[in-house]
C-alpha cells in the first residue's frame, strides 16, 4: 500500500494566533506530528497542507513535504475535514503520479500521542477489510444522556429517548452505556472512503485512548498542561 500522512495546518487559528508553530517545550507545535509520522516505517510521504508561507517554511526545515499551498477557500474557520483531505489527495495524485491507498490524518492540536497508534491503526484496518477508517477515541467522563441544551428560557436533555427507554437522563449511573469521543489524536481513512466523499464512511474502528493521555492544544492553558507533562516525562 502508498500511504501518506496528512498534516493540515491553516494559519488563521483564533484561540492561539500561530498555534500550529507556536513553540511547545521550545519545538513548533506542527513538529510533534512531522516527527512522529516520519519515524513509522509505513508512511510514504509526509506532507503538510497549509495555506500559509511561513508554516509551509517550518515543516519543510522539519522534514515533512509541502507540494502546494492549501487555497484559502479550504483554509476558512467552519472548513470541515473532508475538504482538506479530499483537496490533499486530488493535488498529490496530480504532483506525485500515484494513487495513495491510505491517508493518515495528524492533528498538530495533538502533540503528544500514545507511540504506535499509526502502526496500530493500520494494522486493524489490514484485519478488518470490510472497515472504513479508523477513528482515535478516549471513554467521556460527562455522559451524553445527561446533558442539557438551552430552549429558550428552559433547558431540553440532549437526549430524552431511546426507543422505549423514556427520561435517560435519570438512568442510574450504573446502567449507562459506554460512550467515546474523538480525541483527534489520528484518523486512518480509506481512498475509497474519501473518494465516496467522506473521511468516516459507516464502519469506524476505534483506537481507544485513555483519557489522561489526551492533549489537545486549543487554549493557553492547553498549551501550558502540555509543557507540563513534557517536563514531568523528562523527569
Amino acid at each position: 500500500m502508498i500511504i501518506y500522512t496528512i498534516i493540515p495546518a491553516r494559519g488563521g487559528s483564533k484561540s492561539i494566533p500561530r498555534k500550529n508553530i507556536r513553540k511547545l517545550n521550545g519545538v513548533p507545535l506542527i513538529k510533534y506530528s512531522i516527527d512522529y509520522s516520519l519515524k513509522s516505517k509505513y508512511i510514504d510521504r509526509t506532507i503538510v497542507s497549509t495555506d500559509d508561507e511561513e508554516i509551509a517554511e517550518i515543516a519543510l526545515e522539519c522534514g515533512a513535504e509541502v507540494p502546494f499551498i492549501r487555497p484559502s477557500k479550504y483554509a476558512e474557520d467552519l472548513t470541515q475535514d473532508f475538504a482538506v483531505l479530499n483537496h490533499a489527495m486530488l493535488r498529490c495524485q496530480e504532483i506525485y503520479k500515484e494513487v495513495a491507498d491510505l491517508f493518515i490524518l495528524l492533528r498538530p492540536t495533538s502533540p503528544l500521542r500514545p507511540d504506535n497508534l499509526i502502526e496500530e491503526s493500520i494494522d486493524l484496518l489490514i484485519k478488518n477489510p470490510e472497515s472504513t477508517s479508523v477513528r482515535a477515541v478516549a471513554k467521556a467522563e460527562q455522559h451524553p444522556y445527561r446533558q442539557w441544551v438551552p430552549s429558550e428560557k428552559y433547558i431540553k436533555p440532549f437526549v430524552k429517548t431511546i426507543g422505549e427507554i423514556e427520561e435517560l437522563y435519570n438512568l442510574p449511573r450504573q446502567i449507562l452505556p459506554d460512550v467515546y469521543f474523538q480525541t483527534g489524536d489520528i484518523e486512518v481513512v480509506k481512498k475509497e472512503t474519501l473518494i465516496s466523499g467522506s473521511v468516516s464512511g459507516d464502519k469506524v474502528l476505534p483506537i481507544i485512548i485513555e483519557p489522561d493521555s489526551v492533549f489537545d492544544i486549543d487554549n493557553f492553558s492547553d498549551l501550558e498542561n502540555a509543557n507540563n507533562q513534557i517536563k514531568a516525562n523528562e523527569k
